[in-house]
Parts: structure tokens; C-alpha cells; sequence
């Protein structure tokens, strides 16, 4: 389980030293990328974020950024390295471990947004999704073709896909078919400095998907 713990915040050249003036700093940068709707900063808007499915650990962010867009994640990764802003990502929030719980002085990144199935093949038995898709929304995808994703936590009603990567998640069916992490083939990924990056390769080594009937 992840401990809670204080962020020890490091303004680099030229940002701001203060809490306050990062703040101040980040929220202006911020409502550069995102419209007004997609940047929450006043305490009654960002209490929903203070924590996730682990509520014995609450921490009150100092922002949250809903984008919709890959353009605009990388534009706010580049902005809190520009100004030392520590980021924690969240998908639904419904983990158990404290992985999505905020820094203080710290953004809460939500990926709620990116909910687009973007394909799915029965013959390679794989899928390319959005990080914000629900896991069992990808069973769904894949039922016409008499397929499913194997991965099946409690939570997978309302979970997504990028926390389900992140924390490596899984139900029952993993005693059979294995963990998140021998379920997925590719992942692309932005940095803290903004960057694209992929790991992994779209060539199957092993089925991605079940069939039912096996």
C-alpha cells in the first residue's frame, strides 16, 4: 500500500520559491491550456479529489485539470515541471491503495475525459483504448465477437483502464489468465517533462482476449 507522505518541492530556475506564488503561477499557465469548466480550484470543487476508494487518507489538491485532449496533457506536464508542481494522474479513483491521493501543493490530473474505445480486432484479439475506459465497458466492446477482457477487478463496473495499468490491477480471472500487466501489449505515455513516449509493441506475443467458450 502506498504511504502517505509529504511532498518535498523543489522550484527549479526561474519558478517561483513560494507555495503561494506556484499557485498563483500554475493556476494562470493552467486556464491557458484549459477552458474554465476543465480546471477546478476553489476548495468546494477539488474536496471530491482529496482521496480515492482508501478514505482513511484524505489530502485536498491544489488543483485539478480535466483534459480532453493528448495536446493538453503534454501542455500541463510542461508547465508543473516547468514550475516544480508535483502531478498525480487519476483515473476513477475507486483503487484501494492510496495510489491516486493528492500531494498538497501538488494537480490532480484526471483522465476521465479520454473514454474512446479507438478499436477492437477479434482476429488478434485486441483493443486500443482510451485510458478513461471503464474496464468492463471493454468486455462490452468485445461481447459481439464472443470475446471478453480478462482482468476483472471488483471495481471493474466503474474502473478504468489507466488505473487498472498503473496499479496492475485484477479480479478472479487472474488466477487463470493473469494480471493487468500480462494483458496489455502497448502503452503510450507522456512524461512529467511532456513528452510522448510508447512501450511496448502492437504485435501480440500472447492472446490479449478470452474467448468464453475456452
Amino acid at each position: 500500500m502506498n504511504a502517505p507522505h509529504e511532498a518535498q518541492t523543489i522550484a527549479p530556475d526561474g519558478a517561483p520559491a513560494t507555495a503561494e506564488g506556484r499557485r498563483s503561477a500554475l493556476l494562470a499557465g493552467l486556464a491557458q491550456i484549459l477552458p474554465d469548466a476543465a480546471l477546478l480550484w476553489k476548495p468546494e470543487d477539488t474536496v471530491p479529489y482529496e482521496c480515492d476508494g482508501l478514505a482513511a487518507y484524505r489530502q485536498v489538491p491544489m488543483a485539478v485539470a480535466l483534459p480532453d485532449t493528448e495536446e493538453q496533457v503534454c501542455a500541463i506536464l510542461r508547465l508543473c515541471h516547468k514550475l516544480g508542481v508535483p502531478v498525480v494522474p487519476r483515473g476513477a479513483g475507486t483503487s484501494l491503495s492510496g495510489g491516486a491521493m493528492p500531494i498538497a501543493e501538488g494537480l490532480v490530473l484526471s483522465l476521465a475525459k479520454f473514454k474512446r474505445i479507438l478499436s477492437v480486432d477479434p482476429y488478434s484479439r485486441t483493443a486500443v483504448v482510451q485510458p478513461g475506459v471503464r474496464n468492463l465497458a471493454i468486455s462490452d466492446a468485445a461481447a459481439p465477437h464472443n470475446l471478453y477482457y480478462a482482468p476483472d477487478p471488483s471495481s471493474q463496473i466503474a474502473c478504468t483502464i489507466g488505473g487498472n495499468v498503473s496499479e496492475n490491477s485484477g479480479g478472479v480471472h487472474c488466477l487463470k489468465y493473469g494480471l493487468t500487466v500480462h494483458n496489455v501489449l502497448r502503452v503510450r505515455a507522456v512524461t512529467m517533462e511532456g513528452e510522448v513516449v510508447v512501450f511496448g509493441s502492437e504485435a501480440p506475443t500472447r492472446r490479449a482476449w478470452t474467448c468464453w467458450r475456452c
